[in-house]
């Protein structure tokens, strides 16, 4: 059988991992999981035909250490996603990126830390009272805020103590996230597979089950899934997998949230084919590659 490692974090905690519904449809194509940590050292990568990123889901408090591992890995064997997608989706200024190709993102400001006078500068450029801001490298929600252009001082401090000189994006609340959800849509191997709907729980604004979010499948309606096909085709390589999450907007159109295509959760319990569908997808994309030898980054 073919060797297949899927990477995850060192301490599963309260995290939500459903990557083990593929190992099983794997077998059937001849492949055998191994499931390790990215941070175990000494693994000889090129034992096995595929490395796959999964659930790292602690890599952004220790980035440089990951993309090493990456590095060390892409040249003993083959890596998915590609290490320069990984390097792109890194940081989320990937999103100017998208808008520049006119693919519609939520409205951004990149800030490289907050003071005082953030509050009211962000709502006076954004137009808006309500906003979050979160770290442009970072996931799951860790330290992203909602707050007020009049934000009450003592919280205000909070907030901008967590981003001293450190990178931030400011958006306008999207007030349909609690009212009708956010939208997450799945492609393997730029086919679309399976699409859910994340509701966040009371008084909560994150999307995250880890916060309490409620998830149920869903089948997009056809505008949004021609958003999310656009995106996909305005990539420079076809992922391996992706998940693509959006809001409506004010207008009723949809605005992309986030582009993942490192680690992202792909709730493949969520949809009966979709285990074998990243199973076949995983199957087509490193055999396609066996001839090539390892990947070069």
């Amino acid at each position: 059988m073919k060797q297949c490692a899927f990477l995850t974090l060192d301490e599963r905690g309260d995290y939500v991992i459903d990557d083990e519904h593929a190992i099983a449809p794997l077998a059937d194509l001849g492949w055998e999981v191994s499931t390790l940590s990215w941070r175990q050292t000494g693994i000889p990568w090129s034992r096995f035909d595929a490395v796959i990123i999964r659930s790292t889901w602690d890599y952004w408090n220790d980035v440089p250490t990951f993309l090493e591992t990456l590095a060390r890995i892409n040249r003993e064997t083959r890596l998915a996603n590609p290490l320069d997608l990984v390097h792109w989706n890194l940081a989320k200024t990937y999103m100017r990126d998208l808008e520049g190709k006119g693919i519609g993102v939520v409205p951004t400001l990149w800030l490289d830390g907050l003071d005082g006078s953030s509050a009211a500068h962000c709502a006076d450029r954004l137009g808006t009272n309500e906003m979050v801001v979160k770290p442009v490298i970072g996931a799951n929600g860790q330290d992203a805020f909602r707050f007020s252009h009049d934000e009450e001082p003592a919280r205000w401090a909070g907030i901008s103590a967590r981003f001293p000189g450190r990178a931030c994006m400011v958006q306008p609340f999207m007030h349909n996230v609690i009212t009708e959800g956010e939208y997450s849509l799945f492609f393997f191997n730029g086919v679309f597979s399976h699409a859910i709907l994340k509701t966040p729980a009371a008084n909560e604004f994150r999307s995250q089950e880890e916060h309490g979010a409620e998830v149920r499948a869903i089948d997009p309606e056809p505008g949004l899934l021609a958003r999310a096909r656009q995106a996909i085709a305005a990539l420079s390589t076809v992922p391996l997998y992706g998940r693509i999450d959006f809001v409506r907007n004010a207008a009723g159109d949809f605005d992309v949230m986030e582009l993942e295509l490192i680690e992202p959760s792909m709730y493949l319990r969520m949809s009966p084919q979709a285990p074998a569908r990243f199973a076949e997808a995983i199957d087509a994309w490193f055999r396609a590659a066996e001839g090539s030898g390892p990947a070069v980054g």
